[in-house]
């Protein structure tokens, strides 16, 4: 019998994919705004697998750049995305029918407090993900690549 977190992670997944699902599909038409804030898809390469996994994320922008915040909701380790995106920073993200390729870096700690304010601003719950966890969740900068 499965125990409840499982289950709890195994319809998170779920909603996850769908959301994935129905943004691939009608190309962001359906997906792009989820739960009243814009998402993209970020696509990184697998830091053992090689292989590419898109991730549906909250965004927000800093000028001509795209922001993203490595929440995984105030869980201890850092989301997946997150650590492929360390080790290969090159990535492709999909916003509506727009594709682009990236370049991601964390933000620098002088950085982070102007760009968490903006991230926090769309999505007010990264307070209190930040709140739970000991670690110092990362503000992610996307750069397009010309």
């Amino acid at each position: 019998m499965k125990d409840h977190s499982e289950r709890t992670r195994n319809k998170a997944r779920k909603r996850v994919n769908d959301h994935m699902s129905r943004y691939l599909k009608t190309e962001g038409e359906d997906g792009h705004i989820w739960g009243g804030v814009p998402t993209l898809l970020l696509t990184t390469t697998g830091r053992e697998s090689r292989e590419p996994y898109t991730t549906p994320l909250i965004y927000g922008q800093d000028g001509d750049r795209y922001l993203l915040v490595a929440s995984r909701t105030g869980a201890p380790r850092h989301p997946g995305w997150y650590r492929n995106l360390c080790k290969t920073p090159d990535v492709q993200i999909q916003i509506m029918a727009e594709h682009f390729p990236a370049r991601a870096r964390t933000a620098t700690p002088e950085e982070k407090p102007a760009l968490w304010r903006i991230m926090a601003k769309i999505w007010p719950p990264y307070e209190e993900y930040q709140s739970r966890t000991e670690r110092e969740i990362p503000v992610v900068m996307l750069e397009l690549k010309a």
